[in-house]
């Protein structure tokens, strides 16, 4: 069994075995923000209310790096991902960049992953200015606690003017229990992380369609999120995102993670 899953799994018989899980969480490795290393594979399956699947999401890792501030006190260890997601007939539909990082205690995921493709569709040959806020995800999670808001906002304009500004926001996002979710990865002992996720588009101040749902995240520090679930304002499952396969990029038969390439630097602001 790779090294990997090994970890996977004693974590899950330590947190399962105690209710105080913040106080029996080995230390995270971060610098490897989600137990990610060079070429990793993050395979996520789509599924509607019914279990129907609906699509594929891979996220796999393309490089990793490091830099310190200029005091050289405080280091983020960065993770830039491909993601690519495809259709239930594995078409590609979207592939991106995301960076996930690790400062100190927490670990960050890509504010642009919140954005939905569909929000930006109506407008066509414009220009698109970007504004991500990442999410936080504490390495060492405490039951009960609130964290900070995240996602991204995007000012679409033409030439000559503003046109509107597109947005997804992840707010009143509160830890609110623990549970062990089985995958077809593995099982992992995960904190329930509950949020409220809001999307609009703002032609201007009096003029703003917004669309609100829940979402619930199983969140694991040793691979991130295992599992989120969307529902509708009238608490009706819409949709499943489920960790299906953690592909290590390690030759066959071998237990040892692979290496990674790391790139350090000095920020100079």
């Amino acid at each position: 069994m790779p090294r990997f899953h090994l970890l996977a799994a004693g974590l899950t018989a330590c947190l399962a075995a105690s209710p105080a899980l913040a106080q029996t969480l080995p230390p995270v490795d971060c610098a490897h923000p989600f137990g990610l290393y060079d070429n990793m594979e993050l395979v996520y399956q789509l599924q509607d209310a019914s279990g129907k699947t609906t699509g594929t999401i891979r996220n796999r890792v393309v490089s990793l790096s490091s830099e310190q501030n200029k005091k050289q006190t405080i280091t983020t260890n960065s993770v830039l991902l491909k993601s690519g997601t495809y259709d239930p007939k594995n078409k590609l539909l979207r592939l991106q960049d995301l960076t996930f990082r690790c400062r100190q205690d927490t670990s960050f995921t890509d504010g642009s992953a919140e954005l939905s493709p569909e929000s930006l569709r109506s407008f066509r040959d414009r220009r698109f200015a970007y504004a991500p806020v990442p999410l936080a995800w504490p390495n060492q999670p405490t039951v009960g606690s609130q964290l900070p808001q995240g996602g991204i906002s995007v000012q679409v304009s033409s030439t000559a003017v503003d046109i509107a500004k597109v947005y997804t926001t992840v707010h009143k996002r509160r830890i609110t229990g623990t549970e062990t979710v089985t995958t077809p990865a593995g099982s992992f002992a995960c904190y329930k992380v509950e949020a409220e996720r809001e999307s609009a588009t703002a032609a201007r101040a009096d003029m703003v369609m917004r669309n609100a749902v829940r979402v619930v995240d199983y969140y694991s520090p040793a691979v991130g999120i295992v599992k989120s679930e969307v529902y509708d304002k009238k608490g009706k499952l819409e949709q499943v995102r489920l960790l299906t396969a953690i592909n290590t990029g390690a030759p066959a038969g071998s237990t040892d993670q692979p290496k990674e390439k790391e790139k350090y630097k000095v920020k100079k602001s």
